[in-house]
């Protein structure tokens, strides 16, 4: 396959991830209108408010255990969003995704390096990333975070394979992987927004814009931030 063969593809996927976002968006702004679900997100609300502080770290402990096994971030974080509201969603779930990363690194490096190398041995890209990681370090660990192309919880794993120091480790992944945080987290905010807007907490059309504003705002910068990685990144062969 040649190099523009690839830089398409990649395109390719990079677009239909990002359509695929704008209709998960919708979609969940629909489903807090038309689905019966407002109910059901208050009283998980209100079991958070009973609990606290604990209400957090039970969810950031359930976060962690399920990257661990494998379960997809993305929607985790989201649901953060709906539970916890921007500010403290963030907090909890880039906390949990930071936790999950370095336990999982050092799971890979020194409890079962052999299951994980033979987990690397079927991924193609995984031979590419090690030699750039040998090469630049940790910024290649920020890129690779920023776009990633590897699944977030494979990666975790792989990288405890790499040359990588533990501790740049940890610091490059948690500062790079806040943007598409944030972003996350931010729809599900929304969908909240939306579910208190169905329950007769309304907001005002100002409230709304500039709600659709920063969430459009967010999407935009983590969009660029993105392509600009996997501009470094192919410059590195990766």
């Amino acid at each position: 396959m040649t190099a523009r063969a690839e830089k398409g593809d990649g395109g390719k996927s990079s677009h239909a991830r990002w359509i695929l976002l704008a209709v998960a968006i919708v979609a969940l702004i629909v489903a807090t209108r038309v689905l019966p679900v407002a109910d059901r997100l208050r009283a998980f609300q209100s079991w958070v408010a009973h609990r606290g502080l604990w209400g957090g770290v039970i969810y950031g402990i359930v976060y962690t255990v399920a990257v661990l096994l494998f379960v997809p971030g993305s929607v985790l974080t989201i649901g953060a969003g709906l539970g916890f509201g921007l500010l403290w969603g963030t907090a909890i779930v880039s906390l949990a995704s930071t936790t999950a990363a370095a336990l999982a690194f050092l799971i890979a490096r020194y409890v079962a390096r052999g299951r994980v190398e033979a987990l690397a041995q079927r991924n193609q890209k995984f031979r590419a990333i090690d030699h750039a990681i040998r090469e630049k370090g940790w910024r290649v660990v920020a890129l690779l975070r920023l776009s990633p192309l590897v699944p977030f919880s494979v990666s975790n794993y792989l990288y405890g394979l790499t040359a990588v120091s533990f501790g740049p480790y940890v610091l490059a992944s948690w500062i790079a992987m806040l943007p598409a945080t944030v972003l996350y987290v931010w729809i599900g905010a929304a969908g909240k927004a939306a579910a208190d807007a169905g329950g007769g907490r309304g907001k005002s059309p100002i409230e709304w814009a500039l709600l659709g504003a920063g969430l459009l705002a967010t999407a935009a910068v983590t969009v660029m931030i993105t392509r600009t990685a996997r501009r470094q990144l192919a410059r590195r062969g990766v």
